[in-house]
């Protein structure tokens, strides 16, 4: 009884030990290219991490990444990442990064073209709580392009 004990007290303390690493491990890793001086990408890096992502940042700009990761020039935005085996591009909001890593579909990833008012990283209380309507994109294998989330136009509330 007392062996029993010693070894479900080591097998308790193991996993105390691993289980901080483990659950970093767990955290989805992205990469994204960006501008240095880019203050709305810093914001959707910042968004990122507050939603379970890890994110590792080359401020190296994004113009080759979007190149290599084959997302069109025509949904371009200011940054570029990858995670899971996806490209993103622009302020793509975790939600659906999350959903996409999920769901596994058969693309390139996803894409928020230009720089949208309201989407993360482009919240900012400069904008005064605005938020322009923007779709988040599926990009395919071919280059075309689907809506996989829509996201409305809401006005600022007036005291």
């Amino acid at each position: 009884m007392q062996r029993r004990h010693a070894l479900q007290t080591l097998a308790g303390l193991a996993a105390a030990t691993i289980a901080p690493w483990a659950l970093a491990q767990t955290r989805p890793q992205v990469e994204v290219w960006k501008d240095p001086n880019c203050g709305c990408c810093k914001d959707w890096v910042v968004h990122m991490e507050a939603n379970g992502f890890d994110v590792k940042v080359n401020d190296s700009g994004n113009t080759a990444a979007r190149t290599r990761l084959r997302i069109p020039e025509k949904m371009g935005s200011c940054h570029t990442a990858t995670v899971g085996g996806y490209a993103l591009e622009g302020h793509v909001p975790a939600r659906e990064i999350q959903r996409l890593l999920k769901e596994k579909p058969k693309a390139i990833g996803l894409a928020v073209p230009g720089m949208p008012v309201g989407s993360p990283g482009m919240d900012a209380p400069l904008y005064g709580g605005r938020a322009d309507a923007y779709k988040v994109l599926l990009v395919l294998e071919d280059g075309s392009s689907r809506v996989y989330q829509s996201y409305p136009r809401s006005s600022p509330t007036r005291s």
